[in-house]
């Protein structure tokens, strides 16, 4: 029999509920609120009482209405059709639902039920499966979306029956299956994982160490992360969040993009909707959405939707991962959903940490941040799920708990500069102060070494060096003044200007700069190396910056120019008589 109970106490979003029988931490339940239920998750258990979390509006709500509890937790469905669908925090299609305003109570179905899907099978009878193996497929879009045995699914299983080519709805039984104690087990092609439980289907989950092509110089060159890695964006109001994640959703080597929108203010998240299915794929040729997934709450939502939302999309991005698929999944902005667990925290009187945030925030975002990674199934292929998170902290300071705590689990920091939004260099990516741990992975380093070039990692470490020494003499100019310092200082500081004018900053708007194929950075990174190692003669400070302003607007002109087309050559050729005119000719002693 089903546990029921009565509102007792009302906080907000925070429901006090007196229980005549056992519920389960995280469990669902529904609150009938004039003749709409409202759904809600339980957060905390008492001796009598249980205190949920509403998903809903509570305005109007009184003691002594009724609750229902359901016996599960939050689900995501799964199954064909989640590719190319806006869904909100709890999986429900906006698409679907009618007027301007979500309505309370309405909720709705992630797939479509009454469409035909053309399914074709993997297995046979009497092959041996277990949880997460491949039954068959359907093409969703262009991709192979594998049937597979549901994740629920605990030990070896039979294959007895499974059914021919053809079309099929979702809810069919395309397979069964017997358990080692001869009992059968019907599957249709979809199947329901609670949100808060890592899938994990795989046969094992090694440190990732593949390097994940961007097309993004700033990101691949000196901050660079691996299929399955994490990473984070953090960065005030105008320093180019959005444009950098839609760069990454349409040029990284990803199968499949997830978009969760978990507490944006609402303009951002109307922006989300408007601009993404405009993207074209360069990939494809087609439209980016077709590819990509869209989960959305905004910052007027309830707090328990908000932090709904990240949840859902990770299960959905390790539900295709089980299918051997790359995933990209950009949240925007974990801040808010940081924001959400504090409101909670508060509302349920718990001991506040640093600036009221939750105790334990550093050990949520780092769970979180673990179900990323990259995965051996057990058939033998691949997967895997790269997080990268945007964080917006208040004034733009680097040193709040949500940048502090999430620095502790994520892999790769992209610290967005303002400085370097105000002067138009983006991406706004400041290289000195981000970084990539991924760079002192032995797994990494012998991956690139032989992927893209024996020294690459210390050319990036030269690169990197360079430019601390151009920030710290362009510090002691702007004290002293041009002419208070050697004109090495001014040698030394334009020098570090080339590789940023040159590799750090791209055009995110020009059809070949946009995205640089990683051959064509290891080409121009050692070009400017070249240039920095290459001694010059100058009589006067005067000189210096013309002189490489000059250089710096040829090595942008090749970086426009199509990759050693007769263009790129002639650019190149024009460096090389500019070079000359001011290098130093070393001639060796006999």
């Amino acid at each position: 029999m089903a546990t029921t109970g009565t509102v007792v106490g009302i906080i907000s979003n925070l429901v006090v509920v007196k229980v005549n029988g056992p519920v389960s931490q995280n469990e669902i339940c529904y609150i009938n609120h004039r003749a709409v239920k409202l759904m809600a998750e339980v957060i905390r258990i008492g001796s009598e009482n249980a205190y949920i979390q509403v998903f809903e509006s509570t305005r109007g709500l009184k003691t002594g209405t009724p609750v229902e509890f359901t016996g599960h937790m939050l689900e995501a469905i799964l199954g064909p059709g989640i590719l190319s669908k806006n869904f909100d925090g709890l999986q429900h299609d906006l698409d679907k639902m009618e007027g301007v305003f979500l309505q309370k109570g309405d909720y709705t179905h992630p797939l479509e039920v009454d469409k035909d899907w053309r399914f074709k099978p993997l297995a046979k009878v009497g092959d041996e499966v277990e949880a997460g193996s491949w039954l068959g497929e359907v093409t969703e879009n262009w991709i192979a979306h594998k049937i597979m045995v549901p994740f629920t699914f605990e030990g070896e299983f039979k294959v007895k029956k499974i059914v021919a080519a053809g079309d099929y709805k979702i809810e069919d039984t395309i397979a069964v299956l017997e358990d080692e104690e001869g009992n059968e087990h019907k599957v249709s092609m979809i199947q329901k994982w609670p949100v808060k439980v890592p899938i994990k289907t795989y046969k094992n989950k090694p440190r990732p160490a593949k390097f994940l092509e961007t097309g993004i110089r700033v990101i691949d060159s000196f901050t660079p992360i691996v299929e399955g890695g994490t990473g984070f964006i953090p960065g005030p109001f105008g320093t180019g969040k959005t444009v950098l994640q839609h760069a990454l959703s349409k040029q990284a080597d990803a199968d499949m993009i997830i978009v969760a929108a978990c507490g944006e203010r609402a303009n951002e998240v109307v922006e989300i909707f408007a601009e993404f299915p405009e993207l074209d794929d360069p990939r494809t040729g087609r439209k980016l959405m077709e590819r990509t997934t869209i989960i959305a709450n905004t910052s007027n939502m309830p707090v328990a939707a908000r932090e709904a939302s990240v949840y859902t999309a990770m299960t959905i991005a390790e539900y295709y991962r089980s299918m051997g698929l790359k995933i990209l999944l950009l949240a925007d902005s974990t801040s808010r959903w940081a924001q959400a667990l504090r409101e909670m925290s508060n509302r349920m009187e718990e001991l506040p940490g640093p600036d009221a945030f939750p105790m334990d925030l550093p050990a949520i975002i780092s769970n979180f941040y673990s179900r990323a990674g990259f995965v051996h199934l057990n058939n033998g292929e691949t997967g895997s799920v790269t997080f990268i998170g945007t964080v917006s902290p208040a004034g733009g300071n680097l040193k709040e708990p949500v940048t502090e705590a999430t620095k502790k689990a994520a892999r790769c920091f992209y610290a967005l500069s303002q400085n370097r939004a105000d002067s138009k260099r983006y991406p706004a990516i400041d290289a000195v102060e981000s970084y990539s741990k991924y760079l002192e992975y032995p797994e990494y380093i012998d991956y690139v070494s032989k992927a893209i070039s024996p020294n690459w990692v210390d050319n990036i470490l030269d690169a990197r060096n360079i430019l601390v020494r151009g920030r710290e003499t362009y510090e002691q100019i702007n004290i002293l003044g041009d002419d208070g310092v050697p004109v090495e200082y001014h040698e030394i500081f334009w020098k570090s200007e080339v590789i940023d004018f040159v590799i750090l900053q791209q055009d995110a708007f020009d059809k070949i700069d946009a995205s640089t194929p990683i051959n064509r950075q290891q080409y121009m990174l050692e070009k400017v190396l070249n240039i920095n190692n290459t001694p010059f003669s100058f009589e006067h400070f005067e000189e210096v910056n013309p002189y490489f302003k000059r250089i710096i607007n040829v090595l942008k002109q090749m970086n426009y120019s199509e990759f050693e087309s007769e263009q790129f050559k002639k650019f190149e050729k024009e460096l090389e008589e500019i070079l000359n005119e001011k290098a130093v000719v070393i001639t060796e002693q006999p």
